[in-house]
């Protein structure tokens, strides 16, 4: 990631982790610890709002370069040239929350109980940025977590079916983004990197009920696009 990239991102809130992560403060983080409001998560699956690390194993690769995209976009290609161990990315992911939730100790507004119990992460949302199924070593990020009783939430674009079928170790929540409802509108909505994109995704479609954990349809809709 060259210098001016990155020093864009920490401007919006991000902290890299080695040569390709980040984390990054989620809204509901802060609705929790300031407001007691957590996000639907914790409501449907228990999942404490306060305790999850929003991170990215690639947050300057991806495959699609979509118009309603929130992100900063200008992606370095769909291949992360030399990759971090999964392990230093989870203990980085980690010590960066950490860092970011240091300001929320001098607050007033701060449930100071929430925000010890945040220094010890029990969830972990993969999404954040990027497509994190481009990082090689995910089934090992996925089994890291996994040893120390953090739950995983995985989130793709579906446009890397191999890698969800190189999992040996299944994510707690895998979603899959679902933003058009045929190949036209998915190419002039998502602008994918691959020819094939749309064939990629339907194969990650058909592979899902063989995966044996929790799986969720994400649509992202937008009016007079995908939405009437």
């Amino acid at each position: 990631m060259d210098e001016l990239k990155r020093k864009m991102l920490e401007k919006q809130g991000y902290r890299i982790v080695g040569d390709h992560s980040a984390v990054k403060l989620c809204h509901w983080m802060r609705q929790s610890l300031y407001y007691n409001r957590p996000c639907y998560k914790q409501t449907f699956y228990g999942i404490e709002s306060h305790r999850c690390v929003q991170m990215t194993p690639a947050v300057d690769w991806c495959s699609e370069n979509c118009n309603f995209c929130w992100r900063a976009q200008g992606w370095e290609g769909t291949r992360i040239p030399e990759e971090d161990e999964a392990s230093e990315i989870l203990e980085g992911s980690i010590e960066a929350q950490r860092a970011l939730l240091t300001g929320f100790k001098g607050d007033s507004r701060t449930d100071m109980e929430k925000w010890l119990e945040a220094q010890q992460p029990r969830h972990m949302a993969i999404s954040l940025t990027g497509e994190p199924t481009l990082y090689s070593k995910l089934n090992d990020l996925i089994s890291e977590a996994k040893k120390r009783k953090i739950s995983t939430f995985l989130v793709t674009n579906g446009t890397n079916p191999e890698a969800l079928e190189k999992l040996e170790v299944l994510p707690t929540q895998l979603y899959v983004t679902v933003a058009a409802p045929n190949k036209k509108i998915f190419n002039e909505m998502l602008n994918p990197v691959y020819k094939d994109a749309w064939e990629r995704l339907n194969r990650t479609l058909e592979l899902l009920p063989s995966l044996n954990t929790r799986k969720v349809i994400r649509h992202t809709l937008v009016k007079d696009f995908n939405l009437g």
